[in-house]
């Protein structure tokens, strides 16, 4: 539930998002880091529970390996975007795509340790990455462009979670 709760954030904002950021790089990078930094809090609210309150030592080595596994993708990301507003704002609307195929590759890294059909989730990110980065112009600072990659991408990522884990534990029950 959590992740679901992260991609209807990721899509709220995309709607609520004003009209003038899509002029304005610097706010629109702020006003996407915010919600991503919000997002994620949301997302990872139930694993961060999990291993404090109930994960045994083998649970908690293998959350370490996931998020160690994905922290190289996210960090480069950010440095990535302080470089870009810290250097030259034109390049701003190449964010977006580089944002979604750091987390595709984040995902494709920690993919050992994730559900199988995980790779299904990094490929998306990874191809409309991809996607963003070949039409990158003013109309990638589009809210969607952001709110709709990763608001639909953590939805896929909820479904695929329920399916491989909540669902097999119902059907053994």
């Amino acid at each position: 539930m959590p992740i679901a709760a992260s991609g209807v954030i990721g899509l709220a904002a995309a709607w609520l998002q004003h009209s003038a950021l899509g002029s304005d790089p610097v706010g629109f990078v702020i006003y996407w880091l915010t919600t991503a930094a919000c997002a994620g809090f949301v997302g990872i609210s139930e694993i961060v529970y999990n291993y404090v309150v109930h994960d045994e030592a083998t649970a908690r080595r293998h959350t370490r390996s996931v998020v160690g596994q994905m922290m190289p993708s996210l960090l480069g990301a950010v440095i990535i975007t302080a470089a870009v507003v810290r250097s030259s704002t034109a390049f701003v609307p190449f964010l977006p795509g580089i944002w979604a195929i750091c987390f595709g590759i984040g995902i494709f890294a920690s993919r050992p340790y994730l559900v199988r059909a995980s790779g299904w989730i990094a490929l998306y990110f990874y191809a409309v990455g991809i996607a963003l980065l070949w039409v990158a112009g003013p109309a990638t600072m589009n809210p969607w462009a952001v709110g709709g990659t990763f608001g639909l991408g953590q939805l896929m990522t909820a479904a695929v979670l329920y399916w491989n884990l909540e669902h097999e534990k119902e059907a053994n029950s």
